[in-house]
């Protein structure tokens, strides 16, 4: 037997099987690094009886743009990219390496779901990977770059990626989409039920691009946030520009390449990645925010994140309190609430900047010195008051007689919304001219730096 031959065969035969997924793997990659790791295994499908070579997936380790990964490939072209048990336990053998090491992990997914005639036996592997996946977060970063259509517990093991980057045409989704457009009643596109656009309800870290190539730079950029130390950066430049208006826009300028996580939710919070004055922080910038189930839970996943990989959080409070409405009322918010506060305690470093309004719980949960802040902070244009206005402290105290509607006028007045009674209660510990705000907070957070 010529065995050598038969090597190359064996090899000539796996590359055929995975020439798709290894060409984008390639574009993802350094030039020529990637290190195929359990190339040769495979098993029998059981309901086809046919080899799923390497597995249906594709791991090993690689550089992109110097930094090493483990990879994880699906390879659509083998059972359309299904879990198997036999898979299941390749992709959990690439984490545990991860693990020991310390080394961020890429998913490259592309997958219908499960394999045809699998049975339990891929439920304890699925079980299997998705435990192992959740034991990485805060020790090891996991992205997820959807490359076409991720159905069932693939969509799982995304959604518990610390980045979920969407490539053009790609969607997640739980279920079946047939399933789902059933049940809906109507024709819905995979796209349409589980694109980058779809999802705003799923409070995911999630990112767009072009494609697998253009992914490569999103994961550099926050592996860089994560792993490396400070970087020197301008200091005392001020801002100009926000004493003129701030903004959403305007406060996001003084984040130094940042990343916008999930911004396909909620965009009345942005949760950027990014640095100030060269310190990695995760900030959160609020805009005339009315709190409800969806923007507490992605302002608690984000301070998960901060607290999982140590990185000081900086809010930018601009909260009139929780959304005034039937369906507000008829929520889990509060419960989102006392959540957030739980995640929010164990962030290593804590700054809040009051930039427009904190009204109510917008200033007890977001700039209150009592929950835990390292340093409070209010613009000189800001506004914190117990109620928005004048009239909505009559509104409230309008069932009881005893209520003066003179007096209430006269103490939640616009001009008793002045940030320096609460620095006068020694609640804050400055009140900044905005276009000064970016000093004070680099000053901050290398106090806080360890």
């Amino acid at each position: 037997m010529d065995r050598i031959a038969l090597y190359r065969k064996r090899k000539a035969d796996l590359a055929a099987a995975g020439e798709g997924v290894r060409a984008k793997i390639a574009s993802l990659c350094d030039a020529d690094s990637f290190v195929e790791l359990s190339a040769f295994s495979f098993s029998k499908d059981q309901f086809y009886g046919e080899d799923a070579q390497g597995e249906g997936v594709v791991t090993g380790f690689a550089t992109i743009g110097g930094y090493p990964f483990y990879l994880v490939a699906q390879n659509f072209s083998v059972s359309y990219g299904g879990l198997s048990k036999a898979n299941c336990a390749k992709i959990a053998k690439t984490l545990a390496a991860a693990e020991k090491s310390g080394t961020p992990v890429v998913y490259l997914l592309h997958s219908k779901g499960v394999r045809v005639g699998e049975g339990v036996d891929v439920l304890e592997g699925i079980g299997e990977l998705l435990a192992k996946a959740t034991a990485l977060k805060g020790s090891v970063l996991q992205f997820a770059v959807l490359d076409g259509e991720v159905f069932g517990s693939s969509a799982a093991l995304a959604s518990l990626c610390d980045c979920v980057i969407f490539t053009k045409g790609s969607s997640l989704v739980l279920g079946s989409p047939l399933v789902l457009s059933a049940k809906e009643g109507k024709e819905c596109t995979a796209e349409q039920l589980g694109g980058y656009d779809a999802l705003t309800g799923a409070a995911l870290p999630a990112v767009k691009v072009e494609s697998v190539k253009d992914a490569a730079s999103v994961i550099l950029r926050v592996s860089d946030l994560i792993e490396m130390d400070a970087v020197d950066a301008e200091l005392n430049e001020p801002a100009p520009r926000l004493n003129e208006e701030v903004t959403a826009d305007t406060l996001a300028s003084l984040i130094e390449n940042g990343v916008e996580l999930g911004g396909n939710s909620c965009p009345e919070v942005k949760t950027v990645l990014g640095r100030i004055g060269g310190i990695a922080v995760c900030a959160c910038i609020m805009n005339d925010v009315r709190l409800n189930v969806q923007n507490v839970k992605k302002l608690k996943f984000f301070a998960e994140f901060a607290c999982c990989y140590h990185l000081p959080l900086v809010l930018f409070v601009d909260c009139a309190g929780v959304e005034s409405s039937a369906n507000a009322n008829n929520s889990a918010v509060y419960k989102e609430i006392g959540e957030y506060l739980s995640v929010f305690d164990a962030v290593d470093g804590k700054i809040s900047v009051v930039t427009g309004k904190a009204i109510g719980l917008g200033y007890s949960i977001f700039a209150a010195k009592s929950v835990g802040f390292d340093y409070t902070y209010a613009l000189a244009t800001s506004e914190i008051a117990l109620f928005e206005s004048a009239a909505g402290a009559q509104i409230e105290y309008a069932g009881d007689p005893r209520a003066d509607k003179a007096k209430l006028a006269a103490r939640y007045a616009e001009e008793n919304a002045d940030p320096v009674n609460a620095a006068k209660g020694g609640y804050l510990d400055n009140l900044i001219e905005p276009q000064f705000v970016k000093q004070y907070l680099i000053a901050s957070l290398q106090t806080l730096a360890r």
